[in-house]
């Protein structure tokens, strides 16, 4: 007996639709009726994957597919050489169209990077989701990383240990900037350039001996001996940002042959596809 799922399905895009696919990787697109594109997906094998969705059953996991399959008014499909034209293709739509039921990649413009450097005596340091518009402040940039709330929490942790070591300045004595909502820009006095290089490797994912630094400057401070938990804890956030962020983006990188350290928001996500392929290993995102 069909389910009312399958004669949703079979109503909307043919019964015959599924068995004519082929077995093979490829995209598929859902259609609304004003012709706007609802989901992109992608496909290791396009027939088993669209079975599914004719065959979604009231289970909460399949919650999603029966919206789709009944928001729809049509359904298109389009096969590619390889999964990985595939992963390429679905993420560049997904970053053109923003359908409404793709979260993943559709908010590429959110994706955060890290600045540092320095500038009329201070240590800068910024985070921010719009690096060009700190052009003049001449900074080195890290990222784009793809989890912000994980970066962000990162960010903000070096900030406090790095005020525990040197000056926090006030944010209206800084090299002149343009304010940008969602970023954040601190400089620091008094703070030994020792802690550059160690910031930058840690930021390009090439090794966390930051973390050591900071905990042996960290020792001579009293304020910091006081509230060692909190120390403890800024520094466990900085080592889930190492391995969980920019050690994944270095060894992406690394894999396409590139010693840059910052890849453009529109250019992550593909990034991580190519490295995944390039050498045939587990996908790295995050």
């Amino acid at each position: 007996m069909r389910t009312m799922g399958r004669r949703t399905f079979d109503k909307k895009f043919g019964s015959a639709l599924v068995e004519s696919l082929p077995t093979g990787p490829g995209i598929y697109l859902f259609h609304d009726a004003e012709r706007g594109v609802l989901y992109v997906g992608k496909a290791k094998n396009l027939r088993r994957r669209l079975q599914t969705y004719r065959n979604a059953s009231r289970r909460r996991v399949h919650r999603k597919m029966r919206t789709l399959v009944r928001e729809a008014s049509r359904l298109e499909v389009r096969p590619q050489a390889s999964e990985r034209e595939a992963l390429l293709e679905e993420n560049a739509l997904i970053r053109a169209l923003k359908p409404p039921y793709n979260v993943d990649g559709a908010f590429a413009f959110l994706y955060p990077a890290v600045g540092i450097g320095r500038k009329d005596g201070y240590a800068l340091l910024c985070f921010s989701t719009k690096p060009e518009a700190y052009a003049e402040l001449e900074l080195h940039w890290f990222g784009t990383f793809r989890s912000r709330p994980r970066a962000k929490k990162a960010f903000d942790a070096l900030v406090e240990l790095l005020a525990l070591i040197g000056h926090l300045g006030k944010r209206t004595q800084l090299p002149s900037h343009e304010s940008v909502r969602g970023s954040r820009l601190v400089g620091l006095r008094q703070l030994s350039r020792e802690f550059d290089e160690d910031m930058a490797r840690f930021l390009a994912g090439e090794d966390c001996a930051l973390l050591a630094t900071l905990s042996t400057a960290l020792l001579e401070k009293p304020r910091a001996r006081r509230d060692a938990a909190r120390v403890e804890e800024c520094l466990r956030l900085l080592d889930g940002f190492y391995e969980g962020d920019t050690r994944k983006l270095r060894l992406a990188l690394t894999r396409l042959g590139r010693t840059d350290t910052y890849v453009p928001q529109d250019e992550r996500d593909a990034l991580f596809i190519l490295a995944r392929f390039e050498l045939d290993v587990p996908d790295q995102s995050a």
